[in-house]
């Protein structure tokens, strides 16, 4: 029986992993969609986001039959527990991505983002795919050490995103109010697309060690 409960809640963090490369592809594709004002892209991001959704239900309904029908205790139930929040951290980051493709959506045929920020965005896509892929290796591996490197990663993403404001804020800013806000909008989700990969890789770490990272 416990190889058996071993052998679900390795099924269990296979979902997640599964998951975790689910929105990086979303992001990938959001972020391309943004860059090159391509509508079939955005669409794609917009009618698959569902996917994401489903699994997020699948690995919930999955996580919640072991605690109904094996009664995990101290490790496993810390597992158990802590992946049904990263099943949710997974989802907001594909519902994120999720916002990008619709304002590359909304804009269309336009281009959503100033010429002088692209290169910003480009960059910060780069690191999100990136954050997304190193999550599904830590899930899998659960290498404390690597999932604390995302931290390092994030980092990037927050400098990035701090500097954005700066561009917007300089004298030299001519494209109005309402680019300003798509930009605003657009860096806060690639920020808090990165956050939410930590918050996963922090996870890992406390189902490996007990102990809730808090920095």
């Amino acid at each position: 029986m416990r190889e058996a409960y071993q052998e679900q809640l390795g099924k269990l963090a296979e979902e997640l992993a599964s998951m975790s490369t689910m929105v990086g592809t979303a992001m990938e594709r959001a972020t391309s969609a943004l860059l090159e004002t391509d509508l079939s892209l955005a669409e794609q991001v917009i009618d698959e986001d569902s996917q994401v959704d489903e699994a997020r239900a699948r690995a919930e309904e999955h996580a919640f039959g072991l605690l109904a029908l094996q009664a995990p205790v101290a490790g496993d139930l810390r597992t158990v527990i802590a992946t049904i929040h990263v099943a949710e951290d997974l989802e907001r980051m594909g519902d994120l991505a999720l916002h990008v493709a619709k304002a590359a959506r909304r804009r269309h045929p336009n281009a959503v983002l100033p010429t002088d920020v692209q290169a910003y965005f480009a960059e910060m896509g780069r690191i999100a795919v990136r954050l997304a892929h190193s999550v599904s290796s830590v899930i899998r591996s659960q290498d404390v050490e690597t999932a604390r490197g995302l931290e390092e990663a994030d980092d990037e993403m927050d400098d990035l995103h701090r500097h954005l404001f700066t561009v917007m804020m300089s004298p030299e800013w001519g494209h109005g109010v309402a680019a300003a806000v798509d930009v605003t909008l657009l860096g806060r989700f690639y920020e808090r697309f990165a956050d939410h990969a930590v918050a996963v890789a922090r996870r890992v770490e406390f189902i490996v060690t007990g102990k809730m990272p808090t920095t």
